[in-house]
């Protein structure tokens, strides 16, 4: 039991290593060829480019100021919801715990910059024509894909279970 129980802390702390470091990588890499003269606004794809921004705000941008106190009370939040992150893991059990580590690790990638830079680099800017979507970093991509991915356990779960209630009925 001792054993299994090790075994998933490992694999969770990997996950959240392992997307910590990814997204560290991305952004030293890309602030380097910045800090090197090289202008970062490059297409990848006609619907995908690379721009440097510097995000002050939550996730996307979204609540950017320039306020210091605001700021400071942002990172003071997002602190708090990583301490509630890292107790979810160890409260909860099965899958969600994954999906709760990839949560944590982006989020600790994006509170490393807050903390070091006062601003997140987002770099990954997606659009259609001039329609452009929000431009985020790797760490935002594994926060949406833990939270998505817990949504759906949520909801599928409790499919499950009221399919089992009433098999149970009957």
């Amino acid at each position: 039991m001792l054993d299994i129980k090790l075994k998933n802390y490992l694999s969770q702390l990997f996950i959240i290593i392992f997307i910590f470091a990814t997204d560290r990588a991305s952004k030293y890499y890309l602030i380097n060829l910045y800090e090197t003269g090289t202008d970062i606004d490059f297409y990848i794809f006609s619907f995908m480019n690379i721009y440097l921004a510097w995000n002050t705000g939550v996730g996307f941008g979204l609540f950017s100021t320039d306020a210091n106190v605001f700021y400071h009370l942002l990172t003071i939040l997002v602190v708090i919801i990583n301490l509630i992150l890292i107790f979810l893991m160890f409260k909860l059990v099965g899958i969600r715990r994954y999906f709760i580590a990839m949560i944590l690790g982006g989020s600790l990638g994006n509170l490393f910059d807050r903390i070091y830079y006062f601003a997140v680099p987002d770099f990954i800017d997606l659009h259609i024509g001039n329609f452009h979507w929000f431009i985020f970093n790797i760490a935002d991509i594994f926060i949406t894909i833990g939270i998505a991915c817990l949504i759906f356990v949520e909801l599928f779960s409790k499919n499950i279970n009221k399919d089992k209630n009433e098999t149970n009925i009957q």
